[in-house]
């Protein structure tokens, strides 16, 4: 299958993007844990975060908000010892604190969704340096995200995040999925 050159051919990578990144969701939990995923991503490779992703689902309850939102100094500690996890204290400080933000709002998905009108964008990039780093719509996101109380949201991690969860689609024209998910982004 013809895939965006980015995936290379590590059997984690593509299987993420052949059956994760692009897809649309507005499952809140799964909105939640990429949005933590990307926040840890951020100065490291995506690949480095994939290959951690079992063990923070672990080690962060399984990306339950309310449980995480109420994780003790002592159990950040703990996770600071864990090898199997990037131990940074301020991402798991701010994991902490951006399950407290995501419960304090009314309807998560749909804050999310609404920086794309709350339907996905669909681009039609032929070249992986046609793909921005940053749009108008992450930036909002980013700004939206910070006045809620949210950290490491900046854009470029928000417009990531919005790949991620199918809120743009931008899988290159050239790989199957941009056609697949293009006629389900349609329907």
């Amino acid at each position: 299958m013809p895939r965006c050159a980015w995936c290379g051919d590590d059997p984690l990578y593509v299987r993420y993007h052949d059956e994760e990144w692009g897809v649309p969701t507005r499952d809140p939990q799964l909105l939640f844990e990429f949005l933590l995923l990307e926040a840890f991503q951020a100065g490291l490779s995506w690949i480095t975060v994939l290959r951690k992703r079992e063990r923070y689902r672990q080690v962060l309850f399984g990306f339950d908000a309310e449980r995480l939102a109420i994780m003790s100094d002592g159990e950040i500690d703990e996770r600071m010892q864990d090898p199997g996890i990037i131990r940074n204290r301020r991402k798991l400080e701010a994991a902490r604190g951006n399950a407290r933000a995501w419960l304090a709002l009314e309807d998560p998905a749909g804050f999310v969704w609404s920086f794309v009108d709350g339907r996905p964008k669909v681009n039609r990039f032929e070249r992986l340096d046609q793909v921005p780093a940053v749009t108008d719509e992450a930036q909002a996101m980013s700004r939206a995200l910070k006045r809620a109380g949210f950290s490491f949201v900046g854009p470029t991690i928000c417009y990531a995040y919005m790949q991620a969860c199918g809120m743009v689609l931008d899988h290159l024209v050239d790989c199957e999925r941009h056609a697949q998910l293009a006629g389900e982004y349609a329907g």
